[in-house]
């Protein structure tokens, strides 16, 4: 895409996700994106998982204790090919906003950590899942491949995507940059668990990870973020010891330039609402004269980056091999 809008609004949800409720999450979702676009909004991002909310039961307690959350969050998950995911694309269309949303996607009997990214008139961009799922994660979540690392044309430019701790991976990181970023959707849970034991996991950290994603790729960043509110406590805590491990709060949504400056006066931790802030594409000319690690400011003669950007196929077909053995040119050893 040539033609792109250079100067627009970015809107950035931190809120608390609908618990457990897939129609809840599609209302609430289409609710924030009529009130960003009735404030001016072009495009508006969601945190991960806010469909149908972020699992937080697998960091308070034991497996037995978790299965009552295992059929419950699969049933309310979001298929891409429902009427639900549709409503939300019928919502952009109608409302003229793009709309990045974080999603438990789910795909027969598995669950993926997924990011869409919808375009002002409906168009669903791209889809993507979460490369590899963090900790405790994985006993939920599927892996994503290498064609969920990737950066598409959009009416906003060269638009991108990525989950939480996956900004904490330096590889991935910069094959991100290497396909010409410049807007960036960084989605987080809330940064509620483990308060004053595991500081990886808390705000100061992964809030600075957006903002050096900003800079290291010289691109805005968008970071939505989820809160733990009442609702949260009426569904995941049930003891004193649980009710220490997750906190009430932990809203830390944030707009990032592409030199590191944050554009939007964050909210309370614990308060729901909407940050604006006004891009524009020029800021990114001069970030990138001072530092482009995939350009100017790179040393492929001593470092490079090997990436399979393909899809991983589950089942390979023996017609697919032999259509792939037909076409293959064979050169004669000598």
């Amino acid at each position: 895409m040539t033609h792109y809008v250079e100067k627009f609004t970015a809107a950035v949800v931190q809120a608390e996700p609908v618990w457990l409720d897939l129609q809840g999450s599609v209302d609430k979702t289409i609710a924030l994106a009529e009130e960003a676009a009735g404030n001016g909004a072009n495009i508006v991002a969601f945190p991960e998982t806010w469909v149908p909310g972020y699992p937080w039961w697998i960091w308070l307690d034991s497996v037995a204790w978790q299965s009552q959350f295992v059929v419950p969050y699969a049933q309310n998950s979001l298929s891409l090919d429902s009427q639900e995911f549709t409503a939300i694309t019928d919502a952009a269309r109608r409302l003229g906003i793009a709309i990045a949303l974080g999603h438990s996607e789910r795909v027969g009997g598995s669950l993926y950590m997924g990011q869409a990214l919808i375009s002002s008139d409906g168009t669903v961009l791209k889809t993507r899942r979460k490369l590899k799922p963090t900790h405790v994660e994985r006993s939920v979540f599927g892996d994503g491949d290498g064609s969920d690392v990737a950066v598409v044309d959009s009416e906003f430019g060269r638009w991108g995507a990525l989950c939480c701790a996956e900004h904490l991976q330096p590889l991935t990181k910069y094959a991100m940059f290497a396909q010409r970023e410049q807007l960036h959707i960084a989605a987080w849970p809330s940064f509620s668990i483990y308060e004053n034991a595991a500081y990886l996991l808390g705000p100061e950290v992964n809030t600075a990870a957006s903002q050096q994603y900003a800079v290291e790729g010289q691109t805005f960043v968008l970071a939505p973020t989820s809160i733990i509110g009442k609702a949260a406590y009426d569904t995941f805590v049930d003891t004193e010891q649980k009710r220490e491990l997750l906190k009430l709060g932990g809203g830390y949504a944030r707009i990032y330039g592409p030199d590191g400056r944050s554009l939007a006066t964050p909210l309370d931790p614990a308060q729901e609402g909407i940050l604006y802030a006004n891009i524009d594409y020029n800021e990114i000319l001069g970030a990138k004269n001072a530092y482009d690690p995939v350009g100017h400011y790179s040393r492929p003669d001593v470092f490079q980056l090997l990436f399979n950007p393909n899809p991983l196929d589950r089942v390979i077909t023996t017609e697919q091999l032999t259509s792939a053995n037909e076409t293959e040119v064979v050169e004669p050893r000598g």
